[in-house]
């Protein structure tokens, strides 16, 4: 990885931890709160790829180990792993991947903005959503004891808005591929 990688990496990372300032907003009746960083994770994916955007979640999940503040609502240590949301927490890892690898795929240089737009949308919505839920909601049934039925269930109370969380990471994906041509392959 070279020098700019790991750059834009933490830029990453430090727009995930950016996004745990706005307070969680708990349901009640689901242990998850509603957060904006899973916003920075789609981002991560669609802007800099499989690779590097896993890279940038990472870095969170160690700030997050080695004690630091830096999820929503100021939560951090290692207990946040041992938490009922842990599985959203661990999904992210997979879903700043999947979302880069299909953003890789799905979106070229040759495309006209609309079909760029397209593709990481739909990119962020099967990794940011597809597959981060099927992460969290099956640790929330295993582990957080809710069962299948009651986390997916609660869960589905977090769709519209991770569909526009998806629409903004496609935005500023489609934004940065017009405006930052310099930016490196995302391969």
């Amino acid at each position: 990885m070279s020098t700019r990688d790991l750059v834009l990496c933490a830029l990453f990372a430090a727009i995930i931890v950016a996004l745990g300032i706005l307070p969680p907003i708990t349901l009640g009746f689901i242990p998850v709160p509603i957060t904006a960083q899973s916003l920075g994770v789609m981002m991560a994916g669609v802007v800099l790829g499989a690779r590097r955007g896993t890279v940038a979640v990472l870095i969170v999940l160690v700030l997050v180990a080695i004690g630091l503040p830096v999820l929503s609502g100021g939560r951090g240590g290692l207990a946040a792993f041992a938490a009922p949301t842990s599985g959203f927490l661990m999904g992210w890892v997979l879903a700043a991947f999947t979302t880069g690898y299909l953003s890789e795929r799905l979106v070229n240089a040759d495309q006209n903005a609309t079909m760029q737009a397209i593709g990481f949308f739909l990119a962020a919505m099967i990794g940011g959503i597809v597959v981060l839920y099927a992460c969290g909601i099956s640790y929330l049934a295993l582990v957080g004891g809710l069962g299948f039925s009651k986390a997916f269930f609660g869960s589905m109370a977090f769709i519209p808005g991770d569909v526009i969380k998806a629409f903004v990471a496609a935005l500023v994906g489609r934004a940065v591929m017009a405006g930052y041509p310099l930016l490196p392959a995302r391969r």
